[in-house]
């Protein structure tokens, strides 16, 4: 059969007869149906024409393309075996992030998960709540941003604020439309999901690369990333990729009504929604899904590391919001690890970038799901002790999470065992005392920046992407930086990017080159500019990771007013520690780290040494910067009879104001519900403006 003869008499012309109307009109028409084909054989498995037919359809299109050049579509099939390779990924600032989620890993995760909504939103028991759950895709997160119905945009999750452009790379992936399937698209629409692996490709792919003496991926998750981030996207083009649509971003209009709706929508405008998704209104619904998709995760042709349980109601969703980097109206149930037995060959200690020393157990190699382990985490010297375990042992092993390696038990002990193991009370890299602070159960070693174990893990977390995100230093760089003088504190990277000299010594290293220290220095100039909050992050001061270095910018709101802060705690100033303990969600534990940290001259002068080398910005408004509310001090007090307490702080903070848990000279406003009591007098006494419930939600509205 000739393929072409179900399309209008002119497409079975000769393409040199062709009028450039005509040749437009057939452009369109192949795009739609190879794209039709396309998903019948990858997506459906149900092929209605023969390879020979297909390959019929594809060349008429390359043919009438190379005829007329300037009427290639941007939906073009051509564009599905890639484009001419690129030197780099453009960055993609993210309209909306791309947060993680919460985990939760037994059944009283999950029941309390759904009470913390219920609480929240001031729900009762036996109020309907409906959740949507869907298995977890072990893939690689993607954002695809739409316009007028045209994919513009593909992006990784980079950092959650800032991805790498993979635009070229996701219009090969079949699963993913490049227009969406509607006479009336959206102005503007993101769509979320995974890209994945299925093992059958996944096991074709490796034998592929095992025959071309190419390395092979270790599991699928890793082959999906691999070749999704490949700079030549018809590299990409040959790989057999899938994707799974599960949310949005940007969106005008909004996405209102359901989100079980939204994911049909998502069906008709094209994409590809997990089958395996269903509505849940109790938590029995919930963990019984769970343990369905748990007893057939084998099964399922992809990989699956958990279920997500999400609100079904975008209206509640919205009013939940989110903490710190996870929304409260979702939650990832993930599966229990999975084990093997080993064989432990020595035990070996390393120091963390905060001094701590932790155990690892170095092994006999094993295969756990997929991945070959080969040292798994010892916790600390009680772990060790209560298992007496000792170098010769048979032990079992887990990825937690699937993915962290634990030791859980021994399962044999060896013959020929030697004494019990001691736990070293030195640093076993810089000699520096190692003791046991009381009351902790890790030892920590006091050597500091002049500690070379430690000095490596701090810059390691200065270039990462939630700190400084520097392209071109990673975790393999650093070291190697270190160990050939380049570098010794935070502040040496950047003076490194001044200093020709090192910048030559550099280029003689292994794996670098002119070409490779240009883009590093380049690299290194585009992060002399970095929000407070990020630069905070950076110092790896315990306790303080990117919530509570957030938490710190926005209360301080600049570097100058931050730094005097903090030299003053260090010198002991209890107004300071007063002020810092009235900051809602910095706790005890994060000050004592505070004042231990700047009561050190020395760390004093390496963070001035570093912000000398920087500016160093205010962090990114929270809410809306136009609202009566941005930059004010809230303190809520009494019963709130319409909202509750947790909702109240998240509307305010959604305004831009900074919720406080005590009144000071510094508040502005209070509001007061029902029995406030000794707050209320005293912004009575300091004279601090004072709004009832109902006056509160009065302003609100009007914002």
């Amino acid at each position: 059969m000739d393929i072409l003869s179900k399309s209008p008499s002119s497409r079975a012309r000769p393409i040199e007869q062709l009028t450039p109307e005509e040749a437009a009109n057939e452009l369109e028409w192949l795009a739609a149906e190879i794209a039709r084909h396309d998903r019948l054989y990858h997506r459906d498995d149900a092929p209605e024409i023969s390879d020979a037919e297909y390959d019929e359809l594809r060349a008429r299109n390359l043919g009438i393309e190379a005829a007329f050049p300037t009427l290639i579509r941007d939906d073009s099939p051509s564009l599905r075996v890639g484009t001419a390779p690129v030197e780099a990924f453009e960055k993609v600032v993210h309209a909306l992030p791309m947060l993680s989620l919460d985990n939760a890993f037994e059944a009283h995760d999950v029941e309390e998960f759904v009470g913390r909504v219920r609480r929240f939103l001031g729900l009762s028991a036996d109020a309907p709540l409906a959740f949507v759950a869907e298995p977890k895709i072990d893939g690689l997160s993607c954002s695809l941003r739409y316009e007028s119905g045209q994919l513009r945009t593909g992006a990784t999750r980079g950092d959650g604020a800032v991805g790498e452009d993979v635009t070229n790379n996701v219009k090969t992936i079949h699963d993913i439309p490049v227009r969406l399937r509607t006479t009336e698209p959206p102005a503007t629409l993101e769509v979320r999901g995974e890209v994945y692996m299925d093992r059958q490709d996944f096991l074709k792919l490796n034998e592929r690369r095992m025959a071309a003496e190419e390395p092979p991926f270790a599991n699928p998750r890793n082959a999906a990333a691999g070749s999704l981030r490949q700079l030549d996207s018809g590299i990409t083009a040959k790989r057999p990729l899938g994707f799974f649509a599960y949310y949005w971003g940007e969106a005008s209009p909004p996405i209102v009504g359901t989100y079980s709706e939204f994911l049909a929508m998502l069906r008709k405008l094209g994409f590809v929604v997990n089958p395996e998704t269903a509505l849940c209104r109790s938590v029995d619904e919930l963990l019984a899904f769970y343990n369905d998709i748990e007893s057939r995760r084998a099964e399922l042709p992809y990989d699956i590391d958990g279920v997500v349980y999400k609100v079904d109601d975008i209206a509640l969703q919205q009013r939940l919001g989110y903490v710190g980097r996870a929304p409260r109206w979702a939650i990832a149930h993930k599966f229990k690890a999975q084990s093997a037995e080993t064989v432990v060959k020595s035990i070996t200690i390393q120091v963390g970038r905060t001094g701590a020393l932790t155990p690892v157990a170095e092994l006999e190699p094993v295969t756990v799901g997929g991945v070959t382990v080969t040292r798994a985490t010892l916790h600390n010297e009680d772990f060790i002790a209560n298992l007496d375990l000792r170098p010769g042992d048979r032990i079992r092993i887990q990825r937690a999470g699937d993915v962290i390696p634990q030791v859980i038990e021994v399962v044999a002990k060896d013959a020929k065992r030697g004494s019990p193991y001691v736990f070293p009370d030195h640093c076993p890299v810089c000699g520096s005392l190692a003791p046991r602070p009381p009351g902790e159960a890790v030892h920590r070693c006091t050597g500091g920046l002049y500690c070379s174990a430690q000095v490596a893990e701090r810059l390691k977390h200065v270039v990462s992407r939630q700190a400084f995100d520097i392209e071109g230093l990673g975790r393999k760089q650093v070291p190697q930086l270190l160990e050939a003088g380049l570098i010794r504190e935070p502040a040496d990277l950047f003076t490194l990017a001044k200093d020709e000299a090192r910048l030559e010594a550099l280029e003689k290293l292994e794996g670098w080159g002119k070409k490779k220290v240009a883009k590093l220095k380049e690299s290194i100039k585009a992060r002399r500019e970095i929000s407070l909050n990020r630069f905070i992050d950076a110092l790896g001061i315990r306790f303080v990771g990117e919530v509570n270095a957030m938490l710190l910018a926005r209360h301080y709101g600049s570097f100058e007013a931050w730094r005097h802060a903090m030299d003053r705690l260090g010198n002991s100033d209890e107004s300071e520690r007063q002020d810092l303990d009235n900051v809602d969600g910095i706790g005890s534990a994060v000050i004592e780290q505070l004042c231990e940290f700047f009561a050190e001259p020395h760390n004093r002068e390496v963070v001035e040494r570093f912000a000398q080398e920087l500016t160093i910005v205010a962090p990114p408004a929270l809410g809306n910067k136009g609202s009566a509310f941005a930059g004010k001090t809230v303190v809520f007090t009494g019963s709130l009879a319409r909202m509750t307490r947790a909702e109240a702080k998240a509307r305010a903070e959604s305004l831009g104001a900074k919720v406080a848990s005590s009144v000071s000279r510094s508040t502005d406003f209070v509001i007061a519900g029902a029995d406030a009591g000794s707050k209320l007098k005293k912004a009575e006494e300091l004279q601090v403006t004072i709004l009832s419930e109902d006056e509160w939600l009065e302003r609100v509205g009007q914002e």
